[in-house]
Formats: C-alpha cells, sequence, structure tokens
C-alpha cells in the first residue's frame, strides 16, 4: 500500500513569527517526555536520587517488575526497606525505604513546567489556522481518500476506497486509530519487559563478577596455605608443591574461563537487547500511525525473537569454592612422595556430594 503526506508541515527552519517559538516549544517537550512510557510527565512526577524524573506509575511499574515480593501500599504486611531497581536513563541503582515509590520525592518543579507547556500548546494550536492543525496520509491510489483503516488481512493502512472498491475489498478491516493505539500500548508494554529483563541480566553479570573476586580469593587462600604446609618439607616436597600448586591454579583458570566466557555471552545479549530498546523508543517517536505501526511490526517481532532466545545461564551454587585443594601435613614424611589430591570418598565410602567429581584436600590415610 502506497500513500503520501496531504501537505507538508512548515520547517524547523521556515521563516515566520511563529518558527522560533514553535522549534523551542518542541526541544521544551523532549525535555518532559518520561523514559519509559514516552510520554508526558503525568502528575505526579518523582524524582530519583541520581536527579533523573519519572511518572510515578512508570517508576512504581519498574519497581514491581523488580520486586515481584514487595508489598504494595495500603497491605497488611509491612513492606521491607532496603528493596532497590535501576534508573532506566542512566543504570544507577535506586534503594527505597519501606514506602517503596510513594517515599521518592515529588518534582514539584517540573509539574509546573508541564502546566506552563499545557497553557501555551493551547494558546498555540487556538492560534494556527486548520490546515495547520492536523497532518493526514493520503492514498496514492486515491488521491482524495485519507488513510484512515487498517487492513488486518494484508497488514498495511489503507483507504476506505480500497476496501469498497479496491484491492482490499475483501479483506478484513479496522479503525487506523484504534490499531494505533493498540500496537503503542503493546511496544510500551514490551520495552517496560525488556527494561525489566535487562536490569536482571545486569544483576547476574554482577553476580558473575562476585563470584570471579570469590574464586580468585579462594583460589589464592589455597595456594597460601599448601605454600605453608610445603614450607616445613624442605627440599623434598618442593617438587610436589609445585605440581599441587599447577593443579589449583589449572581449575582456578578454567573456572574463571567458564565464568567469564558467560560474561562475555550475556553482555553481548544485554548490549543487544538496549539497542533494541533504543530502537524501539526511536519509532515511538514516529508522528505517523501507518508508519509508526509498519516498523513497530518489525520491532515486536525482534522482541519476541529476543525474549525465545534469552537464556541467562550461571555457575551452579558453590562453584566458587576451592575448599577441596586443603591439605593435611600430620603424616609420616616417608609418604611424602606419594602425596596426592585424594578423592571426594569419605572414611565410610560414601561420595561427599560437595566434591564429586573434583579432586579434594590431601590425604595419606590410604599408603
Amino acid at each position: 500500500m502506497s500513500f503520501a503526506l496531504g501537505f507538508k508541515p512548515p520547517s524547523a527552519g521556515s521563516s515566520g513569527p511563529g518558527a522560533g517559538r514553535g522549534a523551542t516549544m518542541e526541544n521544551l517537550e523532549k525535555q518532559l517526555i518520561c523514559p519509559v512510557c514516552l510520554e508526558m510527565f503525568s502528575k505526579p512526577v518523582v524524582i530519583l536520587p541520581c536527579q533523573h524524573n519519572l511518572c510515578r506509575k512508570c517508576a512504581n511499574d519498574i519497581f514491581q517488575s523488580a520486586n515481584p515480593l514487595w508489598q504494595s501500599r495500603g497491605s497488611s504486611s509491612m513492606a521491607v526497606s532496603g528493596s532497590r531497581f535501576r534508573c532506566p536513563s542512566c543504570r544507577h541503582e535506586v534503594v527505597l525505604d519501606r514506602h517503596g515509590v510513594y517515599g521518592l520525592q515529588r518534582n514539584l518543579l517540573v509539574e509546573n513546567i508541564i502546566d506552563l507547556y499545557r497553557q501555551q500548546e493551547s494558546s498555540r494550536l487556538v492560534d494556527m489556522k486548520p490546515e495547520q492543525q492536523q497532518q493526514q496520509l493520503m492514498c496514492e491510489e486515491h488521491e482524495e481518500e485519507k488513510i484512515n483503516i487498517y487492513c488486518l488481512s494484508c497488514q498495511t493502512p489503507t483507504c476506505s476506497m480500497c476496501k469498497v472498491f479496491g484491492k482490499h475489498k475483501d479483506c478484513d478491516v479496522a479503525p487506523l486509530s484504534s490499531v494505533y493505539m493498540m500496537q503503542k500500548t503493546e511496544l510500551s508494554d514490551g520495552i517496560a519487559i525488556l527494561v525489566a529483563s535487562n536490569d536482571h541480566i545486569q544483576e547476574v553479570i554482577s553476580q558473575m563478577e562476585a563470584i570471579c573476586h570469590t574464586v580468585e580469593d579462594n583460589g589464592q587462600r589455597q595456594r597460601e596455605q599448601l605454600a605453608t604446609h610445603f614450607g616445613g618439607l624442605v627440599a623434598i616436597l618442593e617438587e610436589r608443591k609445585q605440581e599441587l600448586v599447577g593443579l589449583i591454579t589449572k581449575q582456578q583458570d578454567a573456572k574463571l574461563k567458564h565464568i567469564r566466557s558467560l560474561m562475555r555471552r550475556h553482555s553481548d545479549d544485554l548490549e543487544a537487547a538496549v539497542t533494541l530498546v533504543e530502537s524501539a523508543i526511536q519509532s515511538m517517536e514516529e508522528p505517523h500511525m501507518p508508519l509508526f505501526i509498519q516498523s513497530a511490526n518489525v520491532i515486536l517481532e525482534k522482541m519476541a525473537a529476543t525474549a525465545r532466545a534469552t537464556n541467562v545461564e550461571r555457575p551452579e551454587l558453590g562453584y566458587e569454592s576451592m575448599s577441596h585443594f586443603a591439605i593435611d601435613t600430620d603424616d609420616l614424611a616417608v609418604m611424602l612422595m606419594n602425596m596426592d589430591f585424594c578423592s571426594g570418598v569419605r572414611d565410610d565410602g560414601d561420595e561427599d556430594p560437595g566434591d564429586a567429581g573434583e579432586e579434594s584436600e590431601l590425604d595419606f590415610s590410604r599408603y
């Protein structure tokens, strides 16, 4: 389906008494857009500790997504303080008290600016000529007809004449405005879900960074303990010590390599998701319903594919443990040449589930 604008709106550089004022109002409007719902801030506007603003409803939606077990305001249970979420603008972590989002300070200055802006816009629309107040796409096949319906069968905007006499006469159609609102709502919901998913991935990456530090600390601790034991056994232990240190380092490197590969993969997924959010936000600014619907269809398909492909893999519980490299130097010196890491089998013959499949502390009792 082809369509074109019925008229050309005045450009930003157009001359005239209202050109500069229009550009100023447009720039002001961009500063009053909520980064979540992409609409002008609605009262009350809350200000985060990072100085970014959100609609209270949008802030509450993000907070509820990040803290599903948090008790809503007015519940019989007392909410737990210290709940948190990330600012969608700068990723700064916001920690809330027991009042949740309702404990955030309102930004009365922004609310007053919005009131003034709306008054100015109302005055400007009254002064505009009728032909300037409405920008409408026209059908190229029926040049006098406006694009006002959406063909559900062909998934394209069209005009009434195309439905009655044209190639869409046997198709199912719906009002363009209803499809526009439906897809805009769906895209807004998709953005909110993707933002919450990004917060989850970022949290997993942070946990993995902590695991890396723990693995490194545990590996360093075990190497120091091993060196201390071997220091008292002098020359006969020196060669064997180097072999055992190598085993610890090998397993530490293997664990770090695995975790860092997961971090790189999740970082790539996060970057792709952030890029998709940016594309969706840019699409939300499209003023023409037909063009918006076409781009929204593509973005929603990508969002669905991203959701299906997302698989946040993390190391199993206790993966960072290196305690199985502990040693015991109370055994006889004559057994030193045969010393090795024992298996994960206890004295009763049962396998220790915490050390299964891994080498454990030194043991001379079997010699």
